[in-house]
């Protein structure tokens, strides 16, 4: 039999809570060490990012039964499915015409000082002239798509662990 099948829940959790950690050690990796400072909307993924991981950690600590399982995998799926919007907004700021590119905005202390939370909110998924930047690739693709990839594969997986058969 398949090790998928055969494996504890918990530890696929387990592997989905390592593989989004790496996740945000890369990109720390990629803001402090290769000095690619994160946009707004590179912000609102990380924070998504790190929403699934505590998802995935909850669940192996948990190790929720059936019922339990599709709770997990609705939550993460949904945190996935945000990642994928957020993501997909990126990427499509990423690829307009450099004239059809919106202004640069405030940084994000002087928003946090100077406005609501709702407009601050409001701002950070609009996106600003900084997120059109092409910074970072591998295979050439940019963090936005790697991103979109990556939030992807982690909403699958977590709805794998719940549709698949005792």
């Amino acid at each position: 039999m398949a090790p998928w099948r055969t494996a504890a829940s918990r530890w696929l959790y387990v592997a989905g809570a390592l593989t989004t950690a790496g996740l945000l050690g890369a990109a720390l990796f990629l803001q402090h060490v290769m000095r690619q400072d994160p946009c707004p909307l590179c912000m609102v993924q990380r924070v998504i990012f790190i929403a699934m991981l505590a998802m995935f950690a909850a669940a192996s600590l948990h190790n929720p039964k059936r019922a339990g399982e599709k709770v997990y995998a609705a939550l993460i799926g949904l945190l996935a499915l945000g990642g994928i919007g957020v993501a997909s907004r990126h990427i499509w700021l990423q690829h307009l015409p450099k004239d059809e590119v919106p202004a640069c905005g405030p940084g994000l202390d002087y928003m946090l000082e100077s406005f609501p939370m709702s407009e601050v909110l409001q701002e950070l998924l609009h996106g600003s002239g900084e997120c059109a930047a092409k910074g970072w690739s591998f295979l050439a693709l940019g963090i936005p798509e790697w991103s979109l990839i990556w939030y992807v594969l982690l909403g699958a997986w977590a709805v794998l662990i719940a549709l698949r058969k005792p």
